[in-house]
Parts: C-alpha cells; structure tokens; sequence
C-alpha cells in the first residue's frame, strides 16, 4: 500500500496546465523540490469532447486533433540530463465514469480493425468499485496513468502517441498506486506530465482504448543519481488477476511466426470464445479484451512459431 502522504501542490486541468504535445521548450506549469507531491487533474483521453451520457456516434464523431490533453509539466528541482526521476504514485481518484470504444476497420485503429467494419462504444458505471459491463459482468477498478512521462531531449515537438525513450503513452498496467516508476531525465528539470487516465485495462488494450476516465492523479517526486536507465522501468506489487489471488481463468493460444499475427489470433480466439460461451456479441467482446483480458508471450524460443496466450478471469462473470 501507498505510505501518508501530504499534498504539497495540485496542478488543475484548466488550460494554462495542458499541453498536446511533448516538447522540452513548454514552460513548466510547476516548480517543484524533491521529496514533495503533487495532486494532477487529467482530463479524459479525449478531452471532453464528451461526457458520461455519450453514445457510439458521439464516439465515432470525436475528433484526434487534439487527443492527448497532458497536465503539465512539473520541473523538478536538481534533475539534470542522465539522472533518473523517481515517481511514486500515491493516488488515483476516478470522478464515476468511463468509457471504451472502437472505430470502424476502415479508420485502422486498434489490434483487429479488419475484424469489425462497424465501431463499438460503452460507458462504464464506476460509482460501486467496480466497473458495470453487460450481462451482469463487472470489471474490477485499478486505476493507472496511460500517459506518464519525461519530455524528450530532442527539441522540438512531438506526438503523445507513440511512447518513448522518456516514457510518454506506455498503458502499463501495473503502474497503479503504491508503484514507483524510474524515468531517463534528458531535459532539465525532467519536464513530467501525466495524462491518459485508465480506470482498468487489459494487458494489450487491444480495441485502442482501456476504460478511459478523467482523474485525479497524485505523485511524490524524488531524483537519484545513483541509478542508470536508457528507458522506463517500475516497482509494484499490483496483483496480477483481478482479484488479487491466484484464480481460474480461461486462456487462448495464438501461434504464429509473427508475434503480432500470434497475438491477433490469440484475441480472435478469445473474442470466439466470449461471444460463443459468454454470450456476447462481438463487439461487447472485443470491448471487454481491451479492458479486461491479460495477453502474455509464452513463448519466443521454438522457432518458427512463437505463443501468445490471452487470460481472461472467470470471476468477471457472475455465477
């Protein structure tokens, strides 16, 4: 668990605090000295351009210009190029809602767009602790930061995303509260802003979208220059099934002599799977992959073929 902590700074997500690109030339929104924490506001992913009462043509309506609304970025006092700054996530705070989507095939977004010529759209009910799907399926809630990151060395800007070097849109799952995570600095201060918010999210986030929600997001920052990293690495003790314990789950293999071919048919076989024993349709279930189903490489070492494996919990489903 998370220690005590005290709030020293928030930083809210009013526009002067927002930025839409990476860019070691943005002033920083903060100044901050090592050791204090600052409590973000981030807006959702797609930055408001709709709300908790949104429906699939609002979805397929919004526009990627701007995506990305950052808050930040937050100097850090000492963090010279070749340090590495220290974030502890202290906190997420959800504000009750959410929402996964996908586009139509045509648009090329997501891991299986040639699977669906038409989108799918959800908004998730998060008031209860758990996020409310269809059928009685409820999703457990472990907020994390899609977007955390340092702004690049390289001058100039740059899109949100593609991760980097110094971090950016990594949607690691495990970054949830109590993780601490080690960034590469290449700018002065370290630049570090946050974005992206995600109320739960399969490994792989395979529809482009994990239960997007805004956020409050609180950090305690340190910076050490006694370690040495080219890019991201973290410390969590985040459960790896959503109960926290060891639990039946149901898997399917994709074996193919690409690991991306392998994990497209270890997700096509999963969407089968939901959509034949589970009830769902095949949108429902491709939603419920990016939020909830686990991908894993199993393997990397028989060639020519290589295993990924897709989890999914039983107990997401009810009895």
């Amino acid at each position: 668990m998370a220690h005590e902590y005290t709030v020293d700074h928030e930083l809210s997500d009013d526009d002067e605090n927002v930025h839409h690109v990476w860019d070691n030339s943005i002033e920083p929104a903060l100044t901050v000295e090592p050791g204090e924490v600052v409590r973000f506001e981030c807006r959702d992913a797609f930055d408001e351009q709709f709300g908790a009462d949104a429906d699939l043509a609002d979805f397929l309506n919004a526009s990627f210009d701007p995506v990305h609304p950052v808050t930040g970025p937050v100097y850090v006092e000492g963090a010279e190029p070749g340090d590495v700054l220290e974030v502890e996530f202290l906190n997420f705070e959800h504000k009750g809602w959410g929402y996964t989507g996908f586009f139509e095939g045509e648009r090329g977004f997501g891991l299986l767009p040639e699977e669906f010529e038409e989108g799918g759209f959800h908004v998730w009910d998060l008031e209860d602790g758990v996020a409310e799907f269809v059928n009685g399926i409820e999703v457990p809630i472990d907020c994390f930061p899609g977007i955390a990151g340092l702004a690049p060395g390289e001058d100039g800007e740059h899109g949100t995303l593609p991760p980097r070097d110094t971090g950016g849109n990594m949607d690691v799952k495990h970054m949830t509260e109590g993780s601490t995570v080690y960034f590469p600095v290449e700018a002065e201060g370290g630049l570090f802003s946050t974005a992206d918010c995600h109320a739960a999210q399969g490994d792989g986030e395979v529809c482009v979208t994990g239960i997007e929600a805004p956020m409050f997001v609180t950090a305690r920052f340190d910076v050490r220059t006694d370690k040495d990293i080219e890019q991201p690495q973290f410390e969590s003790d985040h459960p790896y099934t959503p109960t926290g314990r060891d639990e039946p789950m149901y898997a399917t293999t994709g074996i193919a002599p690409d690991l991306m071919d392998a994990t497209k048919k270890a997700v096509r076989h999963m969407i089968d799977h939901l959509h034949e024993e589970r009830g769902l349709t095949r949108a429902e279930a491709y939603i419920l992959c990016s939020a909830a189903v686990d991908l894993k490489i199993s393997e990397v070492v028989d060639q020519p073929n290589w295993t990924v494996t897709a989890y999914v919990a039983e107990s997401l489903f009810p009895e």
